[in-house]
Parts: C-alpha cells; structure tokens; sequence
C-alpha cells in the first residue's frame, strides 16, 4: 500500500504533475485537429518522463560509477587527493561556520577512513567557486582536525573552480612536496573525468571512487516508472559529465 501511495503521489508532485499538464495539452491540440503539434508535444513529454524516471536515470549514472573499481587491497600511494564539489559560507556547523555540500562530504569522509589505514597526507582541492559559496579546502581542514587528522597530515588546494583546475593545482603543489602517486578519492560518476585530466598531466594517479548513488546490481519494480526529480538529476549528471569527459578529451 505505501508503494502504491507513493507512485500515486509522484504524479501530482513535480515533475509528474507536468507531465500530466503536457500530456492534456497534447490532448487539447490533438482535438482542435493540431496534429503535427500534438505529436511533439507527446514526444518530448515521454521523453522528459523517462530521463525522470529512476529506471532510465539510475542505469545511466550507474553506467557511469561503473567505470572504476576501488583497489582490492590497499593502495601504494603517498598522498589522498580529495576533489571538491561544493559548499556553504554562512551555515553554522558542528565548529565554526561554513559546511560542505553532501557530495565532497562523502568524498571526505572516505579520504579520512583511508587516511586511517595508510597513514599518509590528505591533499584537499577545492576554491569559492562563487561569491556566496564556501572555501571548500578550508572548511575542509577544520573538519579533518576535528575527525583527528594532524595538521601535517593535511595539505590545501584552494584555488581551483573546477575539476581542470583541480588537477592542475594539485600536480603543481604535489610536484613541489616531492609527492607523485596519488590516490584521487572523488564520487564515482566524477572519477572518469577526474581520472582524464590528471593523465594528460601525466600523473599517474590511483582511483578510489565514493559516493555511490546507485546499486551494482539494480532490481526492477514498479516504482522505477515513477517520475522524480532525483531521476531527473541522476540524468542530468550522466549527460554532464559525458559532455565534459569529451571536452576534457579532446577540446581542452
């Protein structure tokens, strides 16, 4: 019964509710004998639908988390590069002000799990990206001393806005610590266009992604034909970051 209320409720929330709208105007078109207009309408209505649907959404990013495994065992690598992916300036947090999103949160929590392991420096890449968003390195060493990493254990990239520049920094402030095996720690939909661009530095990097959004292994049910925002994000990511893999590839 709660199945049923929730596919039930997805279609008169958005982005279901839109749908229905789209289709009824179809509708509306189809009898004022706008054919030509009807049909793509419907079209592009079904098409929105199932890029918002957790079948179609889930399968991409899945797709994408499928490209890299976590090492077996424990890596040999000198330094954990974890790459950011947003923050807030003015939110109060458990000390101080400022909080990561909860992507690069996760991110952080891995690198301070496998920081415990190795026992090696956490390198953090992360700048302000805009003028209301948070210095994601920084929040991110107050963090990392309140988890009970060393303030020599913790190395800041805070310069960058965006993963090009992510790596770029990083090889420069590696290089000059006279550290090159990398252990790139970022969510697994990010780590194919992480990987990319720290190759054409030539770095040989290790990845270790995190985050995962999705299961390996996806069982079909009904409510995977529901419409959600989730979904729709899900998709939308997949298509961002094959968009700028390519550019990343062979633009840049």
């Amino acid at each position: 019964m709660i199945e049923i209320l929730k596919f039930s409720a997805s279609w008169v929330l958005p982005p279901g509710i839109f749908f229905l709208m789209f289709l009824f105007l179809a509708y509306c078109c189809r009898k004022r004998h706008q054919t030509r207009m009807a049909v793509a309408i419907t079209f592009v209505t079904l098409l929105f639908y199932a890029a918002s649907t957790s079948y179609v959404g889930g399968a991409l990013i899945g797709s994408l988390e499928d490209k890299y495994e976590p090492p077996e065992n424990l890596p040999n690598a000198d330094i954990i590069v974890v790459l950011g992916g947003g923050a807030t300036s003015d939110t109060k947090d458990v000390v101080g002000t400022g909080t990561l999103c909860s992507i690069p949160a996760n991110r952080l929590l891995t690198a301070v799990r496998l920081q415990k392991k190795l026992g090696i420096p956490i390198l953090v890449s992360g700048g302000q990206i805009h003028e209301d968003s948070g210095k994601e390195a920084d929040i991110a060493r107050r963090i990392l001393k309140e988890l009970g990493v060393s303030e020599d254990m913790i190395l800041l990239e805070n310069k960058s806005l965006n993963t090009t520049q992510n790596a770029e920094f990083t090889f420069n402030l590696m290089k000059s610590r006279g550290y090159h095996e990398p252990l790139i720690v970022t969510s697994a939909f990010h780590m194919e266009r992480a990987m990319e661009n720290f190759k054409k530095l030539g770095v040989e990097a290790i990845p270790y992604p995190c985050d995962y959004m999705v299961n390996k292994n996806q069982v079909f049910h009904y409510n995977k034909l529901a419409p959600s925002s989730q979904a729709l994000e899900f998709t939308a990511i997949y298509l961002q970051e094959n968009l700028r893999t390519f550019v990343t590839k062979y633009i840049e």
